[in-house]
């Protein structure tokens, strides 16, 4: 294929394709001590580098879908990428926020095509982490953990700057995909769950993990388009297919209808507002879903190269992306019913 088809042709195969489950075989990575690795440098978010997006540093390529940034956007939106370091000969456990490739990755992929579906709900702060290799999630003991622990300090540590330097005490959505999903599950519970904060919170859109509907203490999962102050959460799957593998950390999980925002549990072509693809078109219209435990089923979504798409059965690269302009709609629904709500 490589030798027939230009680098052109398949890199939009290449960008749908980017992201897979982190539940991969122990053996297929390079796994060395945690404690035998060079540990990035600790970043300083009160320097702008170590962001990847402020209200102040937009990428032109999240303006093509978002508006620069303005005054009319009265909420916050804080965003925690995917995992995007990959490399199965890749012996680093975390990459280095300077690192330029995982950057780049940040940027024209995580940014452009998940974080933009939230751009006009709320100004986006998202920060550069020490992210961990998708190794750790199948190796926990053996630096798996510490990996993912290390990448939480950041996330935490970004967000902290972020209260005191830029909030203000302005509305917030949560926002975040598979690995960003770990860390704001515990993001949430730390400065969210029975503290007073939870009060300026719109939503939060824990995407790719399974999140159990007692997760946390005070904040509930949403079931109604307009709720705030919840959270809502799904993994995507191709219709029919449930995983013979670790089941059990689907079963039971939320399973947010991220067409209908309610307890549908099935849905029509129709209802369907928009998958954004990685030629940046929009495609409405596109799919049809049913509920199932712990998983959101999905018919082969309708867009050029759908014949790729019918060999896969785990559809979490498109968690997001799948579902965009559904997101923008329901994220902006719910800014305003939140505003509406602290008016009276």
């Amino acid at each position: 294929m490589r030798n027939n088809v230009s680098k052109k042709a398949l890199k939009p195969i290449g960008i749908l394709l980017l992201l897979v489950l982190f539940l991969g075989c122990r053996s297929t990575y390079v796994v060395n001590s945690f404690s035998e690795t060079r540990i990035p440098l600790k970043p300083d978010y009160n320097q702008e580098k170590n962001w990847a997006v402020l209200p102040s540093k937009y990428h032109s390529e999240l303006e093509k879908f978002a508006p620069s940034v303005n005054d009319d956007l009265k909420a916050d939106v804080f965003y925690v990428y995917p995992t995007l370091i990959t490399g199965k000969k890749d012996k680093r456990w975390n990459v280095a926020v300077s690192d330029q490739a995982q950057n780049e990755n940040v940027l024209n992929r995580a940014v452009k095509y998940q974080a933009s579906a939230w751009a006009t709900s709320g100004k986006l702060y998202v920060p550069f982490y020490r992210q961990a290799h998708l190794k750790s999630y199948s190796n926990l003991e053996n630096g798996g953990k510490d990996a993912l622990l290390l990448a939480y300090e950041d996330v935490r540590a970004a967000f902290k700057v972020y209260l005191k330097k830029y909030n203000k005490g302005r509305p917030i959505i949560i926002a975040s995909h598979s690995q960003g999903t770990t860390h704001t599950e515990r993001l949430l519970e730390e400065f969210f769950d029975e503290k007073p904060l939870q009060k300026q919170l719109i939503a939060a859109y824990l995407i790719g993990i399974g999140v159990s509907p007692d997760r946390f203490k005070t904040i509930k999962p949403m079931i109604s388009p307009g709720d705030t102050g919840g959270f809502i959460s799904w993994n995507t799957f191709k219709k029919g297919n449930y995983p013979k593998k670790n089941k059990d950390w689907y079963s039971g999980s939320v399973t947010t209808n991220p067409i209908t925002w309610d307890t549908s549990i099935s849905t029509t072509l129709d209802q369907h507002k928009g998958f954004l693809f990685s030629n940046d078109k929009l495609y409405v219209n596109a799919l049809s879903i049913q509920i199932t435990d712990g998983l959101v089923w999905t018919t082969n979504p309708k867009f050029p190269l759908r014949f790729f798409m019918s060999f896969k059965k785990n559809y979490h690269v498109g968690d997001v992306n799948l579902f965009w302009q559904d997101i923008r709609e329901n994220a902006e629904l719910r800014t305003e019913q939140w505003f509406l709500t602290a008016s009276n």
